[in-house]
C-alpha cells in the first residue's frame, strides 16, 4: 500500500490516524511539528502527506511552501479552515487536495485513494508521448517541460498535468467532469479546484478569462485550448459563452 506522512500535533487525532492508516495496510510515519516533517520528507520516501495547519511552530500554510520547495510528494491538507479564500490559497500554495475537519475516515480514505491514483496512473506515467505543439505554446510530456515562444514555463505538477492534457486535444471541448476524471483521477469534485488552477495557467500564459488567447471556458460546458487568433478591428478577444473572470 502507500507510505504515509501524517503531520498532526494533536495527539489524540495523530493516534487515530496512525491506526486508521495502519489497519488500512498502510505504511505510516507521523510527527508533530513543521520542521519533522520537512526533516522527514528530505530523508525519506512518502506517497502521500496529511498536514494539519494548526502547528506549534509554523503555520501549516507556510510549511506547504517549505515542502513544495523540496519535494513533489502529494499533500492533503486537513483544516478547520472552511472559507473558500482559505481553501483557494491553500491550492495555489501547492495541495493536492483538502479536507475539512471534522472529517470521517472514509472521507479521508477517499480523498487518498483519489490522489493516490492520479499519482500513479495519470498523466506522469503514461507512455511518452510526442512533443505538442500549439501556436506558440509547446508541451513535452515525457521531459515534462512546457514554452510559451521559447520561454520556459514554470509550472506545478498539477497546473503542468491539466495544460498537456488539454493541449492534447487542440480545439476540443472538454467537459470539467472529464478533467476531474482524467487529470486528478476523481469521480466527483467541485469547479473550484478547477478554476483556481486555470486562473494559474492563464496567469503563466499571459492572459485573463476576460481576455483568453489560449484558454477558453464555455460555460456549463468545460475548456478548450486552441491556437490564439489574431484580433482585427473593433473586435474583442474571446467568444461568446465564455465566463466572467474568477
Amino acid at each position: 500500500m502507500a507510505s504515509v506522512l501524517v503531520v498532526e500535533d494533536d495527539q489524540f487525532v495523530r493516534s487515530a490516524l496512525i491506526r486508521h492508516l495502519t489497519d488500512a495496510s498502510h505504511t505510516v510515519r507521523s510527527v508533530g511539528t513543521a520542521l519533522e516533517a520537512l526533516r522527514e520528507v528530505a530523508h525519506f520516501r512518502f506517497d502521500v502527506v496529511i498536514l494539519d495547519l494548526g502547528l506549534p511552530d509554523l503555520d501549516g500554510s507556510e510549511a506547504l511552501k517549505m515542502l513544495r520547495g523540496i519535494t513533489d510528494v502529494p499533500v492533503i491538507v486537513a483544516t478547520a479552515r472552511d472559507d473558500e479564500a482559505e481553501v483557494v490559497r491553500l491550492l495555489n500554495a501547492g495541495a493536492d487536495d483538502y479536507l475539512t475537519k471534522p472529517f470521517s475516515v472514509e472521507h479521508l480514505s477517499a480523498r487518498m485513494a483519489a490522489v493516490l491514483r492520479r499519482v500513479r496512473t495519470g498523466p506522469a506515467e503514461a507512455a511518452p508521448s510526442p512533443v505538442i505543439r500549439v501556436g506558440g505554446l509547446t508541451v513535452d510530456p515525457l521531459r515534462r517541460q512546457a514554452e510559451l515562444d521559447g520561454v520556459r514555463l514554470d509550472l506545478t505538477r498539477r497546473e503542468f498535468d491539466l495544460l498537456a492534457f488539454l493541449a492534447g486535444r487542440p480545439g476540443v471541448v472538454v467537459p470539467r467532469k472529464e478533467l476531474l476524471a482524467e487529470v486528478w483521477q476523481q469521480s466527483y469534485g467541485d469547479d473550484q479546484t478547477i478554476d483556481v488552477h486555470l486562473s494559474w495557467l492563464r496567469r503563466k500564459l499571459g492572459e485573463t478569462a476576460a481576455r483568453p488567447r489560449y484558454l477558453h471556458t464555455l460555460r456549463g460546458v468545460g475548456v478548450k485550448l486552441e491556437p490564439p487568433v489574431e484580433q482585427g478591428p473593433g473586435r474583442g478577444a474571446g467568444f461568446t459563452g465564455a465566463e466572467p473572470p474568477r
